[in-house]
């Protein structure tokens, strides 16, 4: 599968330029060489400062030479790309120009690369809600898990009028996210969320159910907010609830209480017998058709297995999934039996996943990973193409492009090009039409040399090239002639779709028709408009198309 990778371009001095007797220029030349020059014996003493990359960038974004500045960003990233602050800077910088198309890629290195940094999520949200692109917006809050995101995309959806849709991302994040350490945050915000559509009710249950789920030391902030809350809207049956829920809760703690007693017979009595005994009492306590808590099924489990009881760890988690299955006992149970070596297992334990999660992306395209790490191609394809042709999918276009980059990973081009037009016809976002063009411009098929003269070789790949680029042009001009007939509004994809198809005839040098796109590219206009008021007419105002 490819990775994100970041492209070859190396600030070079610019040298053997001759622009006839321009003195100015070549005193500005001259200083530029200097500079250069400073700045690159300054790298190679310090390489790892990034201040020296951060100014050296800025510099050459001063010069306005875009190309050499993002050459030094993404130098500075294959130094250190785990430091966050290059990143926004490299994006703040595309996003200054207005270079949408550059920032956008910049954010989809930093996110596939750094996905735990929040600040990258919420700044290419911010970025996209300001484009007004609601859609590639809601396409970013669903590539992240984290509780704060789903929080702040169910806000973004509420904001938008969209409260099924706000309801439904909030269920999704407690499924999920139910045993994280910040989990009350989660629960805070969905019962507020419900008290703010009026439904009490849908609240009250919120906040019970948390109640009972999260330890009394981690509690304390939704306690009293659930106090507050039964203030306001409790009557004699929600305090009735309340008393319920209360009994429950001291379930719970018992069950933590347990556990550390567990901790406590194998690390200090290692007594393991006990041991063993106090997690069967443990798991016996909890009511699994209400809630479970895959934490103490692993923990029973990993305890098992350092006692190399690999038979009884296997047992514990295959009643886990049978009775309460979650993602994370799911995902445990794979690792060990991969650690194992036994493929099998992990198929089998892949297929029951899938069953119970068929919507989830990560499932199937961790599944199709390990064929593909076994060179079992056609399995590998086969898990693919069952994937995406589910109904409804968590997170579509990371499993596409994992189907995409396994067909060229293994050169078959031709099975590439239709699984892009299967993506096109479900859906024409811009992403996709400029990745598809993009693959067509590189997609040149290899040949064995053998028996080839150094100029059949040579003829034959210029004609490959040329090939390449006739199917290039031919997406772009599809994508263009959609977005001209089939949805005239969406201007700012086609601008941002051009620059991209001018970028890329860019690329090709002497075979490239930079002239053709240049003449096609927009034009800001000055137009006037009737302004109303309350009070009727009030003239006209400017705005720009």
């Amino acid at each position: 599968m490819q990775k994100w990778s970041i492209p070859d371009f190396r600030s070079k001095p610019v040298i053997g330029l001759s622009f006839g007797f321009n003195p100015k220029y070549s005193e500005l030349n001259d200083y530029r060489l200097r500079k250069r020059k400073e700045y690159e014996d300054l790298i190679r003493r310090v390489r790892w400062n990034v201040s020296v990359w951060v100014k050296y960038a800025q510099w050459e974004e001063s010069q306005k030479d875009f190309g050499r500045a993002r050459s030094v960003w993404e130098r500075a990233l294959e130094v250190d790309y785990r430091n966050h602050t290059l990143w926004l800077k490299y994006a703040e910088m595309e996003m200054k120009k207005k270079f949408i198309n550059h920032a956008q890629n910049v954010w989809d290195g930093a996110k596939s690369l750094l996905p735990r940094i929040d600040q990258l999520w919420y700044k290419y949200i911010h970025m996209e809600e300001v484009l007004g692109n609601v859609a590639g917006a809601r396409q970013i809050f669903e590539s992240t898990s984290r509780w704060k995101a789903y929080i702040k995309y169910a806000k973004f959806e509420m904001k938008n009028g969209e409260i099924a849709r706000s309801r439904s991302i909030y269920e999704t994040a407690v499924e999920k996210l139910a045993d994280d350490e910040d989990a009350e945050m989660l629960f805070v915000a969905f019962a507020e969320f419900e008290e703010r559509c009026k439904e009490t009710e849908q609240a009250r249950c919120i906040y019970k159910f948390a109640l009972d789920h999260i330890p009394k030391g981690r509690a304390e902030d939704l306690y009293r907010r659930f106090v507050q809350f039964e203030k306001q809207y409790g009557d004699r049956e929600g305090r009735g609830c309340h008393k319920e829920s209360v009994g429950i809760k001291e379930r719970v703690r018992q069950v933590y209480e347990r556990i550390n007693h567990a901790l406590y017979e194998e690390v200090d009595a290692e007594d393991v017998e006990r041991t063993r005994e106090v997690y069967r009492e443990c798991l016996k306590l909890i009511p699994h058709k209400k809630f479970t808590f895959s934490k103490i099924w692993l923990l029973a489990a990993q305890f098992e297995i350092r006692q190399l009881n690999q038979k009884g760890a296997r047992q514990i988690l295959g009643n886990a999934i049978g009775m309460a299955p979650k993602d994370k006992t799911f995902k445990r149970y794979i690792e060990i039996e991969l650690q194992l070596g036994n493929v099998d297992r992990c198929r089998t334990l892949y297929e029951r996943y899938l069953e119970w999660s068929p919507e989830n992306c990560y499932a199937w395209s961790k599944y199709a990973e390990l064929e593909i790490s076994l060179c079992e191609t056609e399995r590998a394809r086969k898990i693919f193409e069952l994937a995406v042709e589910q109904p409804s999918l968590d997170m579509p276009e990371l499993l596409w492009k994992a189907y995409i980059d396994f067909e060229i990973s293994e050169g078959e081009f031709e099975n590439t090009r239709e699984l892009y037009v299967k993506l096109l016809s479900r859906t024409k976002h811009l992403k996709v039409w400029i990745s598809y063009a993009k693959f067509e411009a590189s997609a040149i098929q290899e040949v064995s040399d053998e028996g080839m003269s150094q100029e059949q070789l040579e003829l034959y790949q210029l004609d490959q090239r040329r090939r390449c680029i006739e199917r290039a042009r031919s997406v772009f001009e599809s994508a263009v002639n959609y977005y001209r007939k089939s949805s005239p509004e969406l201007k700012e994809e086609r601008a941002m779709l051009l620059e991209e198809w001018l970028e890329v005839e860019r690329s090709f040098g002497e075979l490239g028709d930079v002239s053709s796109v240049q003449r096609k590219l927009p034009k800001k206009l000055k137009k006037k408009r009737p302004l109303e008021t309350e009070d009727g007419p009030a003239g006209f105002e400017e705005y720009i198309d």
